[in-house]
């Protein structure tokens, strides 16, 4: 079930070095977010990076000290022995050490928060700008994953990002200090490297690949590991007895991915573990060189320690600096998946109006040959429509399921743009007016409306968030759309949290979830009304009770009204009737009713359930 397209997995590999790129792109949303710790922390890092080599060549003067005093040993208990200045200069440079590590690790953590939270505002503010139907297609969700997924890692890139520098500068003092002493030591520091270093990054890439190559797979592990353990799916699951087929696919999915991640384990482990060993031999080799240089008086025995420690700690610096150099090299490749994520642009290119919406409209909404067709679809959703909807007139949608007047109302509401003909407003093309005033003279509640797991008001405040500070404003929806006397029975009333998933929340019932969605529309001061099967969820006697506060909602409004019960879309002015995205009769109910079309056919036969 791997990515078996291999120009996707050669990219995804072979890209791992251009992925550097973004780190910059990185860096100025690190200091963008706090200049000030971004400036502190590189400063504290800087100091640190010092400390390795002082710390060292200390250590030297305190051996080389002790061997002198051992020929003179009643000098040594005088405050005023060199000796003891040097005891006491290593024990500040640890306590320095010390403090600079634990405020190091303070600025990392408050700067990985900021920048975890603001690439989320990011993603979050960017999905918004994006076409609804990208939403629908499963490879632009894999990018969205990516994105979405890999918050936590982006805060470890930068502390491995700044810790790289830091122990870098600390390798470049170290070496110096070899240099002086025999420069073939940095001979054998790079033949014991270099080795991993292409190791770890061959094997970095094909994880990197892996990974990316499974996405779809892995998107559904996280879904079967959420359906069969959601207070959503639990009734369904019992009643049907789904957990072994959820258990089993699960387990056939994930299996394969582990299996294909266990053959890259196991050349990782091998592979290490002989590169490994070369630079052992290669730290020995060295270390026997000084050995036989001290014994033989060349190098004192405070030189042999500090070059020995010096050869042992840039090895182990230098094995750690390749090893992190992989590291960042993957995480800048999950980087990239960010900054493709940002770089998207609506498959649509005509969201760039300035014009506002006229308040109030003049001539209202006309459709002139529309069509639209989903991307990579060969199937039209609609076809040569044209119709007219005046301000303050109320059409009603009817058709049968799938005829295409949901995919209507989205380009309506311009969440889609039609792949041919114009959608005009006041005789001006929607695309020409500014999307955000557009969208909100625009109030729309689908039959897939949102549960939101907020709080009464704020449900209802989403239908004009801006005004969610405004209780009397929120509480008259409420009764427009029968929804107070549910809200004033729940415990906390307007500030209960609704839903299970938190704390203390308390769930509805469809009807009622339905009614908070409806005083949603109440909250929106649109000209334009468009409700999507507003009552699907409704008993008969809510429902009468709602439409007869329908007339209220849209006077002075136009409106749209999809609804599958005859009893509903009777009280429009006009009706349009879709089959196959094309409208085949339109007019009044009595109008249609009289045509004996299509409409009245079905009229019929619901009225006949009744009979």
């Amino acid at each position: 079930m791997a990515n078996d397209n291999p120009s996707e997995n050669n990219r995804s590999g072979a890209g791992g070095w251009a992925s550097w790129r973004h780190l910059w792109r990185f860096f100025r949303m690190i200091w963008a977010v706090s200049p000030s710790l971004a400036l502190t922390n590189a400063v504290l890092r800087l100091f640190r990076s010092v400390i390795p080599l002082l710390l060292l060549y200390v250590g030297k003067e305190i051996i080389d000290g002790v061997v002198k005093a051992m020929s003179a040993p009643d000098d040594v208990w005088r405050l005023t022995h060199p000796l003891w200045g040097w005891v006491a200069l290593e024990f500040g440079l640890a306590v320095a050490n010390s403090l600079l590590a634990r405020a190091i690790v303070l600025t990392d953590g408050l700067l990985g928060d900021l920048v975890n939270n603001d690439s989320s505002v990011r993603i979050i503010r960017h999905a918004a700008t994006l076409d609804l139907y990208q939403f629908e297609d499963a490879n632009f969700y894999d990018k969205l994953e990516r994105a979405r997924t890999q918050t936590s890692s982006r805060s470890v890139l930068m502390s491995t990002v700044l810790s790289q520098a830091q122990d870098m500068i600390s390798v470049v003092f170290l070496a110096a200090g070899l240099v002086a002493f025999n420069p073939w030591l940095i001979v054998l520091l790079v033949i014991a490297v270099i080795p991993s270093f292409i190791g770890e990054t061959h094997f970095d890439r094909e994880g990197y690949s892996l990974t990316r190559s499974w996405t779809p797979q892995r998107r559904e592990l996280d879904y079967l590991r959420y359906i069969g353990a959601s207070n959503e799916t639990a009734k369904e699951i019992k009643i049907f007895g789904l957990e072994n087929f959820l258990a089993e696919r699960f387990r056939a999915i994930s299996n394969q991915y582990y299996l294909a991640n266990r053959r890259l384990a196991v050349r990782r482990a091998l592979w290490g573990g002989l590169l490994s060993a070369l630079s052992i031999a290669a730290y020995y080799g060295a270390y026997v060189y000084i050995v036989v240089q001290t014994v033989g008086g060349t190098l004192s025995l405070g030189t042999l320690t500090f070059l020995a420690g010096a050869f042992s700690r840039l090895q182990e610096m230098l094995l750690t600096i390749v090893g992190r150099f992989s590291r960042m090299a993957e995480m800048a490749l999950y980087l990239r998946d960010l900054f493709d994520f940002l770089a998207l642009k609506p498959l649509s290119a005509n969201h760039t109006g300035k014009r506002p919406v006229p308040r109030p409209m003049r001539e209202g909404i006309r459709f002139e040959n529309v069509g639209f067709r989903y991307p990579g679809s060969d199937v039209w959703a609609l076809r040569h429509v044209s119709f007219t909807l005046a301000p303050s007139e109320k059409l009603a949608l009817v058709g049968e399921n799938g005829a295409g007047k949901t995919t209507l109302v989205k380009l309506l509401a311009h969440l889609y743009e039609p792949t041919e003909g114009r959608i005009l407003l006041d005789g001006v093309p929607l695309c020409e007016y500014n999307p955000e005033d557009l969208r909100r003279e625009i109030g729309i509640i689908f039959q897939d409306y949102v549960r939101f797991m907020f709080t009464a008001a704020e449900n209802i405040a989403i239908g004009d968030i801006e005004k969610r500070t405004n209780r009397p404003r929120i509480v008259s929806s409420a009764r427009k759309s029968l929804a107070d006397t549910i809200i004033e029975s729940l415990p906390s009333q307007y500030d209960q949290m609704l839903g299970k998933r938190f704390a203390g929340g308390i769930d509805l019932s469809g009807g009622q979830w339905q009614k908070i969605a409806l005083a949603r529309a109440y909250m929106r001061e649109a000209q334009i009304v468009i409700l999507d099967e507003p009552t699907a969820a409704l008993d008969a006697r809510a429902e009468h009770e709602v439409f007869l506060r329908f007339a209220e909602l849209t006077r002075g409004r136009a409106a749209v009204l999809i609804s599958h019960r005859f009893s509903t879309v009777r009280m429009a002015d006009r009706i349009l009737f879709l089959e196959h995205g094309q409208i085949i009769e339109q007019g009044s109910h009595e109008e249609l009713l009289q045509q004996g079309g299509k409409y009245a056919e079905l009229f019929r036969l619901q009225a006949k359930g009744y009979a």
